[in-house]
């Protein structure tokens, strides 16, 4: 079989390997999957203005985010039990970014611990959180992320309870048992387990265990508990990142969650522009949500993002060939970075910016 040479070329491969409920969980969005489509659309509307006869001998894709080295602007999004994908897991993917020189933001409910993600890893580790009902587990999480050494924490923001999602509810979508969040004790995940017709385990567990009371004031209380840089993800409004600003966070992740909860707002890279402006630099904007291509790395930086979180394709390689495939997903991003960097006479990182970005193509349904 002939080795893939676009990222898309992974998500048949991934499909035929993976059970269909499974393949439904990972590929699958909210409602009607309009959000989950436009993720894609949006950077496709986006064209490139190319500059000639620049030095591009040499591009350098170098850069860094609260503190972590990056050899590209280009990280792992946090998703949960990549043992749903592959086996191994956490530990291949952690040591497919580090390959690579790229952050990886480990899911809360990752399927390996902390400790094992870590000793995997050559490269930046950031952890995912969701505000739990219960604050012992929630900072139980915390210690353990801190012991492990995880460098930053990343409070999802858009998710007080999950949304539904068709896929699994006609599926009745239930964790397998051997599939476990080892990072949480047991009685916090249980209902992830329990299956039953015409529901997702997932959207049940969420409303039993997710706060929906969460407001700007509770994240005091995490900070005053933890020294990690806090980043909020899940943000898609100037207001709203104006006041993550205003509440001393870190970084901010402009995010619908994949087009996975509601379903009908603006794909991520459209929400991007809005939310940068805002923020004028004041701390690190990144985005996930369609990343396909490193040129679509490039657009998300031209519109104002320090790095973007990759999401579906690090599973869709890490189910195919494991810890190698996931390390070629990434592999194939940097490469074609560098190669949209040359042909748009983009040497650095700091040389993109919107000048390099065109009228954008109308939306179409």
């Amino acid at each position: 079989m002939m080795k893939p040479v676009r990222v898309a070329d992974y998500a048949e491969l991934a499909r035929a390997a993976l059970p269909a409920r499974v393949w439904d969980y990972l590929d699958g969005g909210s409602g009607a999957e309009w959000t989950l489509r436009d993720n894609r659309a949006a950077f496709e509307r986006i064209t490139l203005r190319t500059r000639v006869l620049t030095d591009v001998a040499t591009c350098d894709s170098r850069t860094t985010v609260l503190g972590a080295a990056l050899a590209a602007p280009i990280g792992v999004a946090p998703m949960a039990y990549h043992r749903l994908a592959h086996d191994d897991g956490e530990r291949a993917t952690a040591a497919a970014a580090g390959a690579h020189g790229m952050l990886f933001v480990v899911s809360m409910f990752a399927s390996a611990s902390y400790a094992d993600i870590a000793n995997a890893a050559t490269g930046p580790l950031w952890t995912q959180l969701y505000w739990l009902r219960d604050r012992a587990a929630l900072l139980d999480v915390v210690r353990r992320a801190e012991d492990a050494g995880i460098s930053a924490l990343v409070l999802t923001v858009d998710a007080p309870r999950i949304a539904r999602r068709p896929r699994d509810l006609r599926n009745a979508f239930t964790v397998p048992a051997d599939v476990r969040a080892v990072n949480l004790d047991a009685p916090v995940m249980a209902t992830s387990h329990v299956a039953e017709d015409g529901t997702s385990a997932i959207e049940r567990h969420s409303r039993e265990r997710f706060d929906p009371s969460l407001t700007w004031a509770e994240l005091a209380w995490l900070r005053e508990r933890s020294a990690l840089p806090l980043a909020l993800k899940g943000i898609l409004t100037a207001e709203d990142a104006e006041l993550a600003v205003a509440h001393g966070v870190d970084a901010i992740v402009v995010s619908n969650h994949g087009g996975r909860q509601l379903d009908g707002v603006p794909a991520a890279v459209d929400a991007l522009p809005e939310v940068a402006d805002q923020v004028a630099g004041r701390v690190p904007v990144l985005v996930d949500g369609g990343v396909r291509t490193g040129a679509d790395v490039l657009k998300a930086v031209a519109l104002g993002a320090s790095a973007v979180l990759v999401g579906r394709p690090v599973l869709w390689g890490l189910a195919h060939a494991g810890a190698e495939g996931a390390a070629d997903v990434l592999a194939i991003l940097r490469e074609e970075l560098a190669e949209a960097m040359a042909l748009t006479g983009r040497p650095t990182l700091a040389d993109i910016d919107r000048s390099v970005l065109a009228v954008p193509r109308p939306r179409t349904r």
